[in-house]
């Protein structure tokens, strides 16, 4: 078995998209995510691992609902921004982002995405030291951008 730091590396050098999770209406909450996978398509399904001590998990158990915006090529300050572990976690941390209220839920959406679905929580799975929360998609929009922002090797880089 590798050890952690050994097992990130590897596991860092799968190029992925990148996304921003958000949950919450009244006081929402972000993070920044790349454990985003369409699961099925009929019915309409996606997953996103949320680690079991963050803030954005137990909002999302509490809400019962999630949004996910797929983030284009200019938005790695706003991935670096929900990734940032110092930033406001009150009603100031969505003070400068660029958001819509969701139209189903009132969630989050982050403006300038690629592409972006809203969903009720489904199902949670035991991930170790994360959770699986599998979402039914209730929208999906495309957003003003095609090229993707991309994560590989530590490093961001674009798609598109």
């Amino acid at each position: 078995m590798a050890n952690h730091a050994e097992l990130r590396a590897v596991m860092g050098m799968f190029a992925t998209g990148v996304t921003v999770v958000t949950s919450g209406r009244d006081l929402p909450h972000g993070m920044t995510a790349n454990a985003f996978t369409s699961v099925s398509l009929d019915p309409a399904m996606v997953l996103v691992c949320v680690k079991r001590s963050s803030v954005m998990h137990d909002t999302v158990l509490a809400q019962g609902t999630f949004a996910v915006s797929i983030l284009g090529a200019e938005q790695e300050g706003l991935a670096r921004y929900f990734a940032n572990s110092s930033r406001p976690r009150d009603e100031r941390e969505f003070e400068t982002v660029p958001c819509h209220p969701g139209p189903q839920t009132g969630t989050p959406i982050v403006a300038g995405n690629v592409a972006w679905v809203e969903c009720k929580l489904a199902a949670v799975y035991d991930g170790g030291d994360h959770s699986i929360f599998l979402g039914s998609v209730l929208a999906t929009g495309r957003g003003e951008t095609s090229d993707a922002l991309l994560f590989h090797g530590g490093r961001f880089g674009r798609a598109g």
